[in-house]
């Protein structure tokens, strides 16, 4: 019997919780205010959180000075448990929310950006999806407007009209923008329940919330990202099971427009390097050939066996159409030593072989044991070294698990072993609500959906007949200059009738929507 309630993808529609204000809060919440040289609207967000419907008892504030100058004292008007700490190593906003989840204290940590004002029930929207399940993520709608009448207003004020239930009259006669793009999203895929693995694209962080459980089993913020960390934030949440969800009554103003909204080309073009880099799911950043990144897409765990399968599956991965990819080649690699010994009868001889094989290759990590969790977007475990991939075998299976939002496609052999290929994030669910005694594939089928292919009919062959092509230089006469030309020639122009000058993938589907034009450094959307 699973310990928590099952999401099925990001349908937390399957959830019910409780109307605000009809329920008795237990766990205790953290609002985590990362604030830089916002000595102006500070005032005002604590006013807001001052107000909150949430009790009193179960809320912390915790301001997070990221080295303003002159220093952020905190104001008079503010919640009873606020604590100012300061940072003393590092600097950006995901270094200074890190910081604050470190030092907080409450169940639940409640990210809130230092010119935001919450309604009253805001806190309250967001914690009552935690007392549902520990792998929510809920976000909060948002409104942006000049705050500049707000701020000739007393915030002892603006805490009392918060209070009352007035915060939507804070800014009467005023125009007030939706964050667009993300409200667009939501519209298409009904705030995010048929968003499937995309859900996580649109975690955005000025008003997120997250359990403390949850936060530290994933990678949690890349301190180092300066800008786009809310983007890495939704994925590493993603990677740890995360359910991400619209709650249309955890309500802010946002105090002006974000720098997002406001130089959205130059912050994409700044973004994308980094994104690109890390997170996988944002497919349309990387390259379909000739690139690795930091964070693969794919990961491929290998058994070692004898020396020619295993180099042979190896090296068929390798030159498969998924250069996207890292190879974990699991064996006895300690074994492997300098003393003296007859090479060709050398005890280790296979794993000697293999482990020379790619030491050196940059895509191969050579491991004592398969690892726990990948920091891919998907897993492939395979049981042997006696099937492997022809060139084209992985992009169709990944895509069918992309169309279909699904957790796993199961790889029968002959023999009666499986090669799995799983969807990381679905593992992290099942891990997340499995009690000791569930069938662990029967909630990957309830949360994600598995389908079974024999190998064989999805392009599986035996290994020894796998053949990697390697180059050819034969030993002849040096050719004539000119006619050396001629064959060049000839060869680029047989490649550009074949490729083609953009040379699209044959695997690759229309896209859902047409091109917006140039977003960012890569001229891709986002």
């Amino acid at each position: 019997m699973p310990v928590q309630p099952v999401v099925r993808h990001n349908d937390w529609g399957s959830l019910t919780p409780p109307p605000l204000g009809a329920w008795q809060p237990t766990l205790s919440v953290t609002v985590v205010v990362p604030t830089f040289n916002y000595q102006h609207t500070l005032p005002y967000v604590l006013a807001g959180l001052a107000a909150q419907s949430y009790p009193a008892h179960l809320l912390e504030v915790l301001v997070v000075d990221d080295q303003s100058s002159p220093a952020q004292e905190l104001p008079e008007v503010r919640p009873d448990n606020t604590r100012l700490i300061r940072v003393e190593d590092g600097w950006g906003r995901a270094n200074a929310c890190h910081l604050g989840a470190l030092a907080a204290e409450g169940d639940v940590l409640h990210w809130y950006d230092a010119d935001m004002l919450a309604y009253r029930e805001e806190v309250e929207a967001h914690a009552r999806w935690h007392h549902l399940v520990d792998y929510a993520v809920p976000g909060g709608d948002k409104r942006f407007v000049d705050p500049a009448p707000l701020l000739e207003v007393d915030p002892a004020l603006v805490r009392d009209r918060i209070a009352a239930g007035d915060a939507a009259d804070l800014f009467p006669d005023q125009e007030h923008e939706p964050h667009q793009w993300v409200e667009d999203y939501w519209a298409r895929t009904e705030d995010l329940r048929t968003a499937g693995p995309r859900a996580q694209r649109f975690h955005i962080g000025m008003t997120g919330s997250v359990t403390k459980a949850l936060y530290f089993d994933s990678d949690g913020f890349d301190r180092s990202l300066r800008l786009g960390e809310d983007m890495h934030l939704g994925h590493s949440l993603a990677q740890a099971g995360g359910v991400f969800v619209v709650d249309r009554e955890a309500r802010s103003w946002h105090l002006g427009r974000s720098q997002v909204l406001r130089r959205a080309e130059q912050v994409n073009r700044y973004n994308d390097p980094y994104l690109a880099d890390l997170v996988p799911t944002m497919r349309p950043k990387r390259n379909r050939r000739g690139r690795t990144y930091q964070v693969p897409y794919l990961e491929v765990v290998v058994p070692a066996g004898p020396a020619d399968e295993t180099i042979r599956v190896v090296d068929s991965l390798l030159d498969g159409d998924v250069p996207d990819l890292r190879v974990t080649v699991v064996g006895p690699w300690d074994s492997v030593h300098e003393d003296r010994v007859q090479p060709v009868e050398d005890p280790v001889l296979e794993t000697r072989l293999v482990h020379r094989s790619y030491l050196h290759e940059p895509r191969v990590r050579l491991a004592s044991a398969a690892p726990q969790v990948s920091d891919a977007e998907m897993i492939l475990t395979l049981p042997d070294v006696s099937l492997a991939p022809v060139r084209h075998a992985l992009p169709p299976l990944l895509e069918d698990l992309e169309r279909t939002h699904h957790g796993a496609r199961l790889l029968s052999y002959d023999s009666g072993a499986v090669a799995r290929l799983e969807r990381t994030a679905a593992l992290a669910r099942v891990a997340r609500i499995a009690d000791a005694d569930d069938d662990r594939d029967a909630l990957l089928e309830a949360t994600y959906g598995i389908k079974t292919y024999p190998a064989a009919a999805v392009g599986w062959v035996p290994a020894e007949e796998r053949e990697v092509e390697r180059f050819t230089l034969p030993a002849r006469p040096a050719t004539d200059p000119a006619k050396s030309e001629q064959r060049m020639m000839k060869l680029l122009r047989k490649a550009d009738a074949v490729s083609g000058p953009g040379d699209e993938n044959p695997h690759a589907e229309a896209p859902d929507q047409p091109d917006e034009g140039k977003r960012g450094l890569f001229g891709r959307r986002r």
